[in-house]
Order: structure tokens, then sequence, then C-alpha cells
């Protein structure tokens, strides 16, 4: 059976590609795919999974990552620049954009989506092995 470990890893990368693909939408094109994205971002993702898994709202994930921004020494900066350790989004919820709040919104429902489709597979997979093991002993 599948580990929760990467079960979490799919679904960080999921809310890395739903959130570069909305992005996309909204005209921000600055996301990398996951392979080439850099390790303080994917970390920030894994975060983020395990903070919704423990049942985080939309806000509750933001206030979450803005933590684990302020302490990787990221700031407030009009434009986002990963050398500078810079973003736009480093302020309250309630301060951000819509199409920005749509973000969290996008990435909470995403983890729920994977985890339901993991606990069902996996419930699969377990049924099939257990039938194949039945199967070999009669």
């Amino acid at each position: 059976m599948r580990s929760y470990e990467t079960m979490m890893m799919f679904a960080a990368i999921a809310c890395h590609e739903a959130n570069k693909r909305y992005c996309a939408t909204i005209g921000d094109y600055s996301h990398a795919g996951w392979d080439e994205t850099p390790d303080d971002i994917k970390a920030s993702c894994i975060d983020g999974v395990r903070n919704a898994l423990k049942g985080a709202t939309p806000q509750e994930s933001h206030e979450n990552w803005m933590k684990l921004k302020k302490e990787q020494g990221w700031i407030y900066g009009e434009k986002k620049d990963h050398v500078a350790k810079t973003h736009p989004c480093l302020v309250p919820y309630d301060e951000l954009p819509s199409a920005q709040k749509k973000k969290d919104e996008i990435f909470i429902s995403t983890v729920a989506r994977v985890e339901q489709m993991y606990v069902g597979y996996a419930g699969e997979f377990e049924r099939v092995a257990h039938d194949e093991v039945h199967v070999q002993h009669e």
C-alpha cells in the first residue's frame, strides 16, 4: 500500500500545478513546473499540504504560508522576487485581492480531493491485493 508521505507528495505536486495553471489565467506566468521549482518553494507546498490535512481554512492556509515565508527571510514587496525574497502576497488574508484568495481556496480543495482519491484507491488496492491473496490460497 502507498504511504501517507506519498499521498502528501502527490497532493503537493497537484497543488503546485493547480496553482501554476490558475496563476496563468490571471496573467502570472512566473511559476515553473514542479521539477524546476526551488526546494524552499516545494517545502512550503508540502508544509501547506500538512496544514490542509489538519483542516485548515483558506485563511489559515495563507497565514501558515506567510509564517513559513517570513521564517525563510521573505518580506513584503510589490513584485515577487525569489532572489530578493520579496512577495506581494505577504499581507494579512483580509488584504489580499480576491484573485489571490482564490489560490488558497484552490489549494485547500485540491488537497481534499487528492486525499479522497488516495483513500478511495488505497482501499481498492487493499481489496484487490486481498482478493489475489485469497485466490492464491484456494
